[in-house]
């Protein structure tokens, strides 16, 4: 879902219109309260001048100013997991078929006993840090 491309977004008149109508009408019903207006008759009024603001947007959407197509619909859970379990099994195959050419070409092997050396090597590394005197470590320089 996260590749899906929408062409608005909710970027249309009749969105931005309903947005910006409802701040300024609650920034105003706000303001009022605040400077001492009755709570009730202006709560009132931002609840009527909403319902109000948001049929006109409606009207607005109709009239073509908003969502062309309808929002997508997201998948039903088993529909999910279906799709889910679908990539696993790819994500599967990807790797058996990747393990077998690492393995046809002889890399792995080759890559199997420098992981042995290496791990002896780092085995050692800890030791002789222990036996440093205090302050310095296996890898500094005296």
């Amino acid at each position: 879902m996260a590749d899906e491309h929408h062409e608005d977004h909710g970027n249309t008149v009749a969105a931005w219109f309903l947005t910006l109508s409802w701040i300024v009408l609650w920034s105003v019903a706000g303001v009022a309260i605040i400077l001492g207006g009755d709570l009730m008759l202006w709560t009132a009024a931002g609840l009527v001048g909403s319902v109000v603001l948001a049929v006109i947007a409606g009207i607005m959407k109709k009239a073509g100013l908003g969502r062309k197509t309808p929002r997508p619909v997201p998948p039903t859970r088993e529909e999910w997991e279906a799709l889910q379990a679908k990539a696993k099994k790819v994500a599967k195959e990807a790797v058996k078929e990747v393990k077998d050419a690492v393995t046809a070409e002889g890399g792995h092997e080759k890559d199997g006993k420098d992981a042995k050396d290496g791990s002896a090597a780092a085995s050692a590394e800890p030791a002789e840090s222990a036996a440093a005197p205090a302050g310095e470590t296996a890898g500094s320089s005296r």
